[in-house]
């Protein structure tokens, strides 16, 4: 059985090297590339894969926001995060946003081909990285709003100061896809649904 892929990555140098190497396997074929979760998406309806390979820090849409949407529309479908961070809040994002692995880009070749063959079958596959991640979180419960980082902090003094995205990108020197990124991580890390949850979350909690 022929496996077909599509390629998101916002690096075209990314998305050639995990081409040629898909190229060399029989029984992968990819079908298409996208260079942020909203073509991803686009492509997903074009081509039908059945394994999309996810980077998640993209401009515009993020990957956890195409994983979801992707998931939602064609449940069959997929999706292996692939990244080269292995922090808690992406790992449990993306696996929450309905991925069926995690896996750092430092995967060789033959263990990324094991990945899809073995997430084709049906099984969760997660880089040892991103288990021993998974295995710490559940030893050590957080408390909502403990686990923001320096700059997810700044983001979120930001939307309580009431800027919008662009001005936040603006005020940190980062692009608006870093801040739409970080936004995302607090709405999951204060269990909130909006900008207006996550400002009262934050006053309340005393988080800024």
């Amino acid at each position: 059985m022929t496996i077909k892929v599509l390629l998101v990555d916002d690096h075209a140098v990314v998305r050639s090297g995990l081409s040629k190497f898909l190229m060399v396997n029989k029984d992968l074929k990819l079908v298409g590339e996208a260079s942020d979760g909203a073509e991803a998406v686009q492509m997903v309806s074009l081509h039908k894969p059945d394994i999309v390979l996810m980077d998640l820090m993209m401009p515009g849409m993020d990957g956890i926001s195409a994983t979801r949407e992707i998931h939602q529309r064609y449940p069959g479908v997929k999706v292996i995060a692939l990244t080269s961070f292995a922090e808690q809040n992406m790992i449990q994002g993306a696996l929450q946003a309905g991925a069926v692995g995690y896996l750092q880009k430092n995967v060789t070749a033959t263990e990324l081909g094991n990945a899809i063959r073995s997430a084709c079958a049906g099984h969760m596959i997660l880089s040892p990285e991103a288990t021993q991640v998974l295995a710490q979180s559940i030893a050590q419960p957080q408390i909502p709003g403990e686990q923001l980082t320096e700059r997810e902090r700044e983001v979120l003094k930001c939307m309580v100061e009431g800027l919008n995205n662009n001005a936040i990108a603006e005020k940190l020197v980062v692009s608006l896809g870093t801040v739409k990124f970080h936004i995302s991580n607090i709405f999951h890390k204060l269990g909130v649904n909006s900008r207006v949850e996550a400002v009262k979350a934050a006053i309340e909690q005393k988080l800024v």
